[in-house]
């Protein structure tokens, strides 16, 4: 099976949709503290500024928070959620877009042990990667990864193609973006079919 980081070009398309189903089969990565832990991207989200009210950066909204997203794609945008969770999202597009896919659920591959530990779980079950919080768990990804670049070689998080083919997917609305009114219905939420280990559907 081969072995190979995403190069920066996969990143820089302007079609994020695309590029969130595209995301399905590849591989997660990280090295935190020497650990290495990975997982297949089974589950993703597709965010596009600025039309979409789901974004945050709807209208091309520029915070500090939200200024990653500008940046040119291929690096990790990171925020917390209720104040707990970290989710991460890879930045996509050629930069000023805005652009990001939120990666919502993995099928674990290397480092089981070190990601069971990590989420204080005794047995391998879906919840231990099922959800973009738990994933996140898992990985040891935190804010503080935010803005990391997933393409450098001294990079601690990144994103691999080892071959993984995708058969079906489904496309269904997006999670908990009720506020964004017509924007909540629209089907940029991707999941591999049959897959255990994606999020509960909603």
């Amino acid at each position: 099976m081969t072995s190979l980081k995403l190069p920066l070009e996969f990143y820089l398309s302007e079609d994020v949709i695309t590029l969130a189903e595209k995301l399905l089969g590849k591989v997660l990565c990280t090295t935190i503290n020497g650990k290495l832990t990975s997982g297949i991207i089974v589950e993703t989200e597709a965010y596009k500024a600025p039309e979409d009210k789901a974004s945050h950066a709807y209208q091309n909204k520029f915070t500090d928070r939200t200024k990653i997203m500008f940046r040119p794609g291929g690096i990790a945008y990171i925020y917390l959620c209720y104040g707990i969770h970290h989710l991460f999202n890879v930045v996509t597009g050629p930069g000023e877009k805005a652009h990001a896919v939120l990666v919502r659920a993995l099928e674990p591959l290397d480092g089981i042990q070190v990601m069971l530990n990590r989420r204080k779980m005794q047995k391998v079950q879906p919840r231990l990667t099922a959800g973009p919080g738990s994933l996140s768990k898992a990985l040891g990804i935190t804010t503080a990864l935010c803005g990391e670049p997933l393409t450098e070689k001294s990079s601690k998080i990144w994103l691999e193609d080892r071959g993984i083919i995708v058969q079906r997917v489904i496309r269904s609305p997006r999670v908990g973006v009720d506020y964004a009114e017509e924007c909540a219905a629209w089907n940029w939420r991707l999941r591999i079919k049959d897959n255990d280990w994606t999020s509960k559907a909603k």
